[in-house]
């Protein structure tokens, strides 16, 4: 008794197999250079130092303020028009902005986004605030009801797409004129990769930088928290301590 033969696959008209496309270069990023970045709580240390690298490496920079006079003034400071920064109130500098880093005081952070709704629609938002607490053993990370800031911030702006970075900068280094590189890693989440692509080129838009995507915005928290990490490693040793992720 001879048995049937095992059935021949179905031929979809071509003997050679399809081919996949090839993955995507992840340092493939795109061109950032001609848009507008604001600021808002860009009068603070982290803002400002942010603006003012940005400012440094070519980018356009709006600094925002709940008051226009202290965010054009801090503009003056960094350098003003020669170094193509400006100062405008929230409300304007994130109507005018194509990119808007969120670098706000935690206790003020739910309500300037929520007041801001309406200009940040439609933007792309890079929330860079650590919800932190200070005691006398030192500093600890806070857990917002969202779970991080960036997803109350994603939660707040629906309209708006919404990433995370820059967290672990030392404010110190990013507003010295004589540290000419930041060398350090900046961890960047977010839902989309175009938007997460534009992140991580805007951060390697400044010396030394380095974007690398970390996932979602759902894994926010403990990038925020490890800054309460941080901050104890630079008071031990008096130091501006950095990220670098090795192997990539």
């Amino acid at each position: 008794m001879t048995t049937p033969d095992a059935p021949h696959a179905v031929n979809s008209g071509s003997d050679t197999p399809a081919k996949k496309a090839p993955a995507k270069d992840p340092w493939d990023l795109p061109d950032v250079s001609g848009l507008t970045v604001g600021v808002l709580g860009g009068t603070g240390d982290q803002g400002r130092g942010l603006a003012y690298r940005l400012a440094r490496a070519g980018q356009k920079v709006i600094i925002g303020s709940r008051a226009a006079e202290r965010a054009q003034t801090a503009a003056r400071e960094l350098g003003g028009a020669q170094l193509g920064v400006e100062g405008a109130d929230n409300a304007e500098c994130a109507r005018r902005s194509d990119v808007v880093i969120v670098a706000v005081p935690w206790d003020g952070h739910a309500k300037t986004l929520e007041s801001l709704r309406e200009e940040l629609s439609g933007k792309l938002v890079i929330d860079c605030v650590n919800p932190l607490g200070f005691d006398k053993k030192g500093a600890y990370a806070l857990k917002p009801e969202e779970g991080s800031a960036a997803e109350q911030a994603a939660a707040l702006l629906p309209d708006s797409r919404v990433t995370a970075a820059f967290h672990h900068l030392s404010a110190v280094l990013l507003q010295n004129p004589e540290v000419e590189q930041i060398d350090t890693d900046v961890m960047v989440l977010g839902e989309s990769r175009a938007d997460t692509d534009l992140v991580q080129a805007l951060a390697a838009r400044i010396p030394g930088m380095r974007g690398v995507y970390a996932g979602r915005l759902r894994n926010a928290h403990q990038v925020e928290s490890l800054v309460a990490n941080l901050i104890s490693v630079n008071r031990r040793y008096k130091a501006h301590a950095g990220l670098r992720v090795t192997d990539v």
